[in-house]
């Protein structure tokens, strides 16, 4: 699947390699820079030092080649400048966009299979704000895996046994007087009542060593649930009930962001093959004993150490992941598998993999971890679930969801929703996420309804105008006012590629919106409706539309009927 600039950049440099004598190898044609007012420029240094020669000499020979999409070629220092002839760039464009079924995919990853895990929630606590941006970051890069022509997986991973499962059933059964799950039935809020529960059980765990003692039987006896598959004893019915109720939030919590998971992996699941794992691999000296635990001893490996099973004999998180990696592997053999996760595990994550290095370097190799920091409100600090005074999910939704009525007046779901993932995405993965409400919801500046109205107000132009062909003569219309927005568009295909192989879905957010600002200067300019040039404008403008509403799509946003 080939593309203008793609065949145009083949071309271009097989010339310029033939007319200096250069390797072509050694060529590669790159955006110009801003302050040259050229559309691209091909450097000359890598390939004159190889062979000893003058770049800037190069540059001044390359500017007699003659191709039909060249209107100016320039020699600036060790560079070669170069114009394109709109009118050509306009035919090749659109001649693109009708031949191709989704204009800037691409098959470079096809037959690969990809398995990306994030938002990872666990059962019996809330889903925070974190938990919102690791699903829409994860869309996102899942989203560029397939533009690519990937097979991808969207999985999720959540401890439904460990030490916070049992702190909330302490506090869920000292709520219901003992194991008491008829008693159930009176909770009206759910996830509100297990939030609640999750916070009261840890302010005692943390200050009553008895507590402590009761909780740590507890999460044995949970283990033994899942062991036994006992679905009868009163204790049981308590779990599976509140279990069941975390996953029918976390489902409708993601129906409502227009996330989708195909599997759901509960840590009670990947515990039994970590745990298994790492016995098997104690005999082999990758995990050994220390003080009665099982440990990776990570400091051989410029890391640290980090306990697997624990002296009670129970799989700790590490154990539980290298299941979870294990399992993956099992129900995919994947090329590759992403995770996506908070900055807070990155050296426990780099001990797990050291570890699975040692017997599966293949799986190890294969994994990729990706980690970002806090989200936060504009002026608000780090919270912690612990504590209760979290920055819930639906906190954020809701801030977006007020800004919008006290801006414009109104409330529109899709919208919000918009606002709320490009604020997000925007911004580079990595470092902490500091969320303005108001600012995400504007219709002016670097945000989500912006770019979402430049696609919106295009189809109210094309509903008055007149298209008859998206593929049009190159003669018909010199389409030099429409050069900016041409090129961009020429330029969409590489930047998707370039987005999903480093994974950065913030480049297609800021290139959607230098596109929308490209597009309001060219309203300031040029007629559309009316014009005795309509036709040839509007043929553009559904073009727009197309990469418009194909970027948005590729961020999980949608474009709305109107606004």
């Amino acid at each position: 699947m080939s593309y203008f600039l793609d065949r145009f950049s083949q071309e271009f440099t097989e010339a310029v390699a033939h007319s200096c004598d250069l390797d072509k190898s050694e060529l590669t044609l790159e955006i110009a820079n801003p302050k040259s007012g050229a559309d691209l420029a091909l450097p000359l240094f890598k390939a004159a030092s190889k062979l000893g020669k003058n770049p800037a000499e190069l540059a001044q020979q390359a500017t007699t080649i003659k191709l039909e999409a060249v209107q100016k070629l320039e020699a600036s220092g060790g560079y070669l400048n170069l114009w394109l002839k709109p009118e050509v760039l306009a035919d090749e464009l659109l001649s693109d966009v009708k031949t191709h079924a989704k204009y800037g995919s691409n098959e470079v990853l096809k037959d690969k299979t990809i398995v990306t895990e994030y938002s990872d929630p666990n059962p019996f606590k809330v889903l925070h704000a974190g938990h919102l941006y690791t699903s829409v970051v994860g869309d996102s890069i899942a989203n560029l895996f397939e533009a690519q022509g990937a097979n991808v997986h969207r999985v999720n991973f959540g401890g439904d046994v460990g030490r916070h499962v049992a702190i909330t059933m302490w506090a869920i059964l000292k709520r219901l007087g003992g194991a008491n799950p008829d008693k159930l039935a009176e909770v009206e809020d759910h996830a509100e009542w297990l939030t609640a529960a999750y916070v009261e059980g840890n302010a005692v765990f943390e200050a009553d060593e008895d507590v402590k003692k009761e909780v740590i039987k507890l999460n044995k006896s949970i283990y033994q649930i899942h062991k036994d598959n006992d679905r009868d004893s009163d204790l049981a019915k308590v779990y599976w009930t509140c279990r069941e109720w975390s996953y029918d939030y976390f489902k409708e919590f993601y129906k409502t962001i227009g996330s989708e998971f195909e599997r759901f992996y509960p840590e009670s699941q990947t515990a039994p093959i970590g745990l298994a794992t790492v016995k098997e691999q104690q005999k082999t000296g990758v995990y050994e004993v220390s003080d009665g635990a099982v440990i990776f001893d990570g400091e051989k490996h410029g890391l640290h150490k980090r306990v697997f099973i624990n002296s009670e004999g129970l799989p700790t998180y590490e154990a539980k992941d290298v299941g979870l990696i294990i399992k993956k592997w099992e129900d995919y053999h994947f090329d590759q598998s992403v995770i996506i996760t908070g900055n807070d595990i990155v050296e426990y994550m780099k001990v797990v993999l050291k570890s699975i290095e040692q017997f599966q370097p293949k799986l190890s190799e294969a994994t990729r971890h990706i980690t970002h920091g806090n989200v936060k409100l504009q002026g608000g600090v780090k919270m912690s679930s612990r504590k209760g005074n979290i920055l819930r999910a639906v906190d954020v939704l809701d801030e977006a969801t007020a800004a919008m009525e006290e801006t414009v007046g109104h409330k529109d779901h899709t919208v919000m929703l918009g606002a709320v993932k490009y604020a997000f995405l925007k911004q580079g993965i990595g470092g902490d996420v500091i969320y303005d409400p108001k600012e995400s919801v504007s219709l002016e500046g670097n945000s989500g309804p912006y770019v979402q109205y430049a696609a919106v107000r295009i189809s109210s132009i094309l509903r008055k105008g007149q298209i008859k062909d998206l593929r049009l003569s190159k003669t018909e219309y010199d389409w030099v006012a429409e050069k900016d927005l041409l090129f961009m568009l020429a330029r969409y295909p590489q930047m998707v590629s370039e987005a999903a192989t480093n994974m950065e879905p913030h480049k297609i957010a800021m290139f959607m919106y230098d596109i929308a600002r490209t597009l309001n200067r060219y309203y300031e300019t040029t007629k559309v409706l009316g014009s005795d040039q309509e036709q040839p404008r509007t043929a553009l403008l559904a073009t727009v539309r197309v990469v418009l509403t194909d970027g948005l799509s590729l961020l999980g946003i949608k474009v709305p009927e109107k606004m």
